[in-house]
């Protein structure tokens, strides 16, 4: 079984390798997508894609995506690091490239499935492939992401993150120089009309409130702290990018990729920095934070040189 999408070549990716634009444009690993051109399931304007195509402007890419499949044998995840542990729920400190569950085409890595592996039992609420998720990072996205393991967590968390009385911290690195520094974004989110496989700031979408802070300017980006009030899909990216100011290396929602080559960012540089909830059984407030990852830390090292 398989899932049909078509997908205009976004801008930022014109002359790209069509590897390395799916890549980012679906959260697949450049091998998988490589094995998707194998088999002729990529077809660019109506012709079968090898992986090394480049692509053009005003293209449209049409891709066969197989259907998510539960792990039967759960591998472990390297760098995913364990913030807090008890008998109803688990923080864990995601790395890059890690999906939070399985979905359409995606074969990497998962925190599901690392959980398993390292011999962690989980909620057995949600849905089969997601059980226990309670809120999700995405792909490109480092940093906390809590996971209920009792039936009774994941019914608080859930209550807590549709309540919005979680505190979710972020760090971002976004193009530019903010006006004003310090702000908050108020703008409703929802599919974007024409590219489906991203958001988009719409009349009419979800209501969706970004406050942001920036810490420090540098003379091409500036370095921020997000505090999400609500919790869309791609929200921070999406406001961003509709501020003109999107994420260093989020390709998808234009940011330049000249850019995140001079700074070595292959995603976008957002982190998961701080979470707040209050414990389902305890109702203790649980605060954990995560350092800065690699990636973040060594472009904001090269950021700093350029002063």
């Amino acid at each position: 079984m398989s899932e049909s999408r078509r997908l205009p070549v976004p801008e930022g990716l014109v002359g790209e390798r069509i590897d390395v634009a799916l890549s980012r444009m679906l959260g697949l690993s450049r091998s998988a997508v490589a094995e998707l051109c194998a088999q002729g399931a990529v077809h660019v304007d109506g012709h079968v894609a090898a992986k090394s195509d480049r692509l053009l402007a005003d293209h449209w890419i049409d891709v066969a995506i197989p259907t998510p499949v539960v792990p039967g044998d759960p591998e472990p995840v390297e760098g995913m690091l364990i913030r807090h542990d008890d008998d109803d729920l688990v923080v864990i400190d995601k790395p890059v490239g890690v999906a939070a569950h399985p979905s359409p085409g995606w074969t990497g890595p998962t925190v599901i499935g690392g959980l398993a592996a390292a011999g962690y039992r989980i909620s057995t609420s949600g849905a089969a492939e997601r059980q226990g998720i309670v809120h999700r990072l995405d792909v490109g996205t480092t940093g906390l992401m809590v996971v209920a393991k009792s039936e009774r967590a994941y019914t608080d968390l859930k209550r807590q993150f549709k309540e919005r009385t979680p505190t979710k911290i972020y760090r971002a690195i976004a193009q530019g120089l903010l006006d004003p520094l310090t702000g908050t974004i108020d703008a409703p989110i929802d599919r974007h009309p024409t590219a489906d496989y991203r958001m988009a700031v719409v009349s009419g979408g979800k209501p969706s409130v970004t406050h942001y802070e920036t810490l420090e300017a540098f003379p091409y980006a500036s370095l921020l702290e997000v505090d999400l009030e609500t919790g869309r899909t791609h929200q921070i990216r999406a406001h961003m990018s509709a501020m003109r100011h999107p994420l260093v290396g989020d390709s998808m929602y234009g940011s330049d990729p000249t850019l995140a080559d001079r700074l070595g960012l292959s995603r976008p540089a957002l982190h998961a920095a701080r979470l707040e909830i209050d414990h389902p059984g305890t109702g203790e407030r649980l605060i954990m934070e995560s350092p800065d990852p690699p990636d973040f830390d060594d472009a904001l090292k090269r950021l700093a040189d350029t002063h």
